[in-house]
């Protein structure tokens, strides 16, 4: 009898349980599931009820559970860290704690980025995600903001450390646990609150790794005038952190959703234009503008991307980065690609890093080196190549944003081009071995290998650097501006303003200009390089807008022009970028120069050549038909002058030739025309429409418009299709009024490139469009009434 009050005891202690409790254990009586209990946290994490911290169950049942399910006694630390990180807390066994649970997740994070990733395939139920489970992510977020809060007037402290271990265990978390970063994406009060943890040099790492990937998944671009302090945080960040900040800068300077932004149709990009217009600027816009108006900003950007390796951090501070590094996976493969390369010189030079586990330094936080060891030089140069990639990328944004005079006069000022020029053969361009180049599961022509990824985003910078800007002739020293004044003299013609206004103190010195240095590279470049579409593209841009004999003529006589042709014509390249981007430079190279189409005409000097040439312009006019442009209105010059040596070159040049014809012309426009239509227009397409449109100019020139569009009636019916290509044209002729009658800088473009004034495009495509069936040069004349479909609605909203 004496059992009975003891087992009455026993289920009245049982009803005395909390219900989460009991739900956890799956109902009265039941045995605990781990199951159950994980699913119902789960449910938590998504609704806000129910079960959500470990604080929630008793600390002997977690224990309890702990045994069978080997939670790495996780739940336990979780309900002892909530209990001591309370606001009065001293915080100090908080930090122990935080100890116990940062080797737990840390050596998973290291597993789960590399390839064996043993302990996620052997763990049912992974450290990481258990400590998400069981609240400790928000856990720690309550904890970091702690300095928010204030009590009678004084604002709570925690110390550098335990905001280093929380930072630690966040991250790797991120890492590991599928939507944990995100879910601290819509906390923008914390993710604000981070930037505040910059501002110590302990915790700044770590801190810049996390916002990097939390921006990273944002939905909505973070502003940074909500930044406390930005101007006098970014202005006390030393250059190695500065250069770190640039990771995260990349982020908020650029407009979302910007990835292969030719694809964009610009009836979506009309749109969203319009959209914006209504709203304001947008937050990358006003991120730009907030850095900018910190003092000195820029110049210390110029300053990182020209610094000299040997000025660069002491070999001490680069060790301590480095160890930094190996806890923090962000940089697991710059830092693969480091070690790496350390091992191989180590073998060949003698001299030893020792790199200790994760965890051990001495009392100093530096890893045990011996007296004599010295960093590797090549390790220098690719801790360099790694700071100068964000620099860059962050310079050539500001360059392409709404402040770019701004921008490039600052550039100018302290001297990044002739900077970089310096360091062109010994760092940009250098030459390397394959392995200092390979990242680990990489191969040698990977764009993710950090020697590859500067070369292409220097280029990048040269193209928005030089891109329709006076500037550009500082990529030149004084010697080759020297030249350029000779070559307008001797061809007597009046020097560009340009070069007579360009302030010699800023041009590059040495030997040769990087504009020179590029030209040198671009043509030992392997056939099969990837550098080639972003080589052509920056010698491109120097030549764009208004047509400079002078500076065609200075590279006409390094033998540009004969290295197009062989890789149009010899090496029969087969990239359509590649293609694309050397059609374009020829284009500018020859347009309206008689010595291009001689020096032409003696490089393709067989109809077996030629033909080579024609195939390759015809298998996608898309990509030629800015050259097919140019050729076109350098003839219509020609025709007009009266000059023995243009004569000549007109009677001899098969290309001038073929182009005369006006069989070969129709058969370009009508091409040019089928292939767009107002849906599918986009940056990279719109040339079509643009060059049809030159053809057709050119032809209302001579009064000869109209036998052009009958000759385009005819091609219609002879393919079978009456009517759809001159609707279509009709259409595309619509939406260019609507596009460019309100966009000032790509009227001034085509201005500029075509010498044909923007009022006579605008006459000629209204010309076109006038209603009138009666009038010879309008599209509806040529259009049977059966098959008129004008006034189709492309908006696009």
């Amino acid at each position: 009898m004496a059992a009975a009050p003891a087992a009455a005891g026993s289920r009245a202690g049982r009803g005395r349980r909390s219900a989460a409790t009991v739900a956890a254990w799956g109902g009265w009586g039941g045995r605990p599931r781990p199951s159950n209990i994980l699913l119902q946290l789960r449910q938590g994490q998504l609704t806000g009820r129910g079960l959500v911290r470990a604080v929630q169950f008793t600390e002997t049942f977690l224990t309890e559970r702990d045994k069978q399910s080997k939670w790495s006694g996780i739940p336990q630390l979780l309900f002892k860290l909530h209990a001591t990180s309370h606001l009065h807390s001293d915080f100090a066994e908080c930090q122990n704690i935080l100890k116990e649970i940062s080797p737990l997740l840390s050596m998973e994070a290291m597993a789960f980025v590399t390839e064996e990733r043993k302990l996620t395939q052997e763990t049912t139920y992974p450290n990481t995600y258990i400590f998400d489970l069981f609240g400790g992510v928000d856990l720690l977020v309550e904890i970091l903001m702690r300095p928010t809060i204030s009590i009678r007037g004084q604002k709570l402290k925690i110390s550098d450390e335990m905001s280093k271990d929380c930072l630690s265990i966040l991250y790797n978390t991120c890492v590991c646990t599928e939507g944990v970063t995100k879910r601290l994406a819509e906390k923008n009060d914390f993710v604000i609150f981070l930037f505040t943890l910059m501002t110590s040099k302990k915790t700044f790492l770590q801190t810049a790794t996390l916002i990097e990937d939390i921006l990273g998944v944002k939905k909505e671009m973070i502003r940074l005038d909500e930044v406390p302090n930005l101007s006098s945080l970014v202005s006390n960040f030393d250059q190695q952190q500065l250069a770190n900040f640039c990771r995260i800068l990349a982020v908020t300077i650029s407009e979302m959703d910007t990835g292969n932004d030719d694809k964009h149709t610009l009836l979506a990009k009309n749109a969203q234009q319009k959209k914006s217009l209504s709203l304001g600027p947008s937050a990358a816009e006003i991120n730009q503008a907030a850095l900018l108006s910190i003092p000195g900003f820029v110049e210390r950007l110029c300053k990182l991307a020209t610094r000299k390796v040997s000025e660069s951090t002491g070999t001490a501070s680069f060790l301590q980065e480095l160890e930094e590094w190996y806890t923090w996976l962000d940089n697991a493969l710059v830092l693969d690609a480091l070690m790496r390369v350390a091992n191989e010189e180590s073998e060949h030079n003698q001299a030893s890093i020792v790199f200790p586990p994760p965890g051990a330094s001495e009392e100093n936080g530096l890893p045990h080196t011996s007296a004599r060891t010295q960093l590797p030089q090549s390790m220098k140069i690719m801790h360099e190549i790694m700071y100068k990639l964000e620099v860059l990328y962050v310079l050539c944004v500001l360059l392409m944003g709404r402040q770019r005079n701004q921008v490039h006069r600052m550039i100018a000022e302290f001297k990044l081009i002739p900077g970089l020029n310096n360091l062109f053969d010994k760092l940009i361009w250098r030459k390397h071995s394959a392995s200092a180049l390979v990242l680990h599961g990489h191969n040698q022509n990977c764009d993710c290998s950090p020697d590859i990824t500067l070369k292409i985003q220097f280029l990048r910078l040269l193209q928005s650097f030089s891109d329709h800007h006076e500037n550009k002739y500082l990529l030149l020293n004084n010697q080759e501006l020297n030249e350029l004044s000779a070559i307008s003299l001797k061809a007597n013609i009046p020097e560009v303003e340009a070069v007579l206004n360009t302030d010699r103190s800023l041009v590059c010195d040495g030997k040769r200009g990087l504009l020179t240095r590029l030209l040198q590279v671009m043509k030992k470049e392997p056939a099969e390089s990837s550098f080639r579409f972003w080589q052509a593209r920056a010698v491109e841009s120097f030549l764009r807008g208004t047509t400079s004999y002078a500076d065609q003529m200075f590279l006409l006589k390094r033998g540009l022009l004969e290295h197009i042709l062989y890789c149009i014509v010899d090496s029969e390249c087969k990239s359509r970028d590649v293609l694309q981007s050397y059609f374009d430079l020829l284009g500018e190279l020859m347009k309206f120069n008689v010595d291009a189409f001689k020096r032409f005409n003696k490089y393709i000097n067989t109809d077996a050549k030629f033909q080579v040439f024609l195939k390759q312009i015809n298998s996608s006019l898309v990509d030629s038909n800015m050259l097919v442009r140019c050729v076109t209105l350098s003839l219509d010059r020609f025709e007009n002058q009266v000059d023995m040596k243009v004569a000549e070159v007109l009677s001899e040049c098969r290309l001038l030739a073929y182009i005369s014809q006006v069989p070969t012309q129709m058969s370009f426009l009508f091409r040019l025309i089928n292939i767009i239509h107002v849906q599918t227009l986009t940056q990279e397409n719109v040339s079509c429409l643009n060059t049809s449109l030159v053809i057709l100019m050119l032809a209302r020139r001579k009064e000869r418009l109209p036998l052009y569009l009958r000759l385009l009636q005819r091609m219609e019916h002879s393919k079978k299709y009456p009517g759809f290509l001159l609707n279509n044209f009709h259409n595309l002729l619509r939406f260019w009024q609507q596009h460019y009658l309100h966009k000032d800088k790509d009227s001034t473009c085509l201005e500029n490139s075509s010498c044909i004034s923007f009022s006579y495009w605008k006459e000629t495509v209204s010309i076109l469009l006038n209603p009138d069936r009666q009038s010879p040069s309008a599209l509806v004349s040529y259009i049977e009434e059966p098959y008129m479909d004008i006034d189709r609605d492309f908006t696009e909203e």
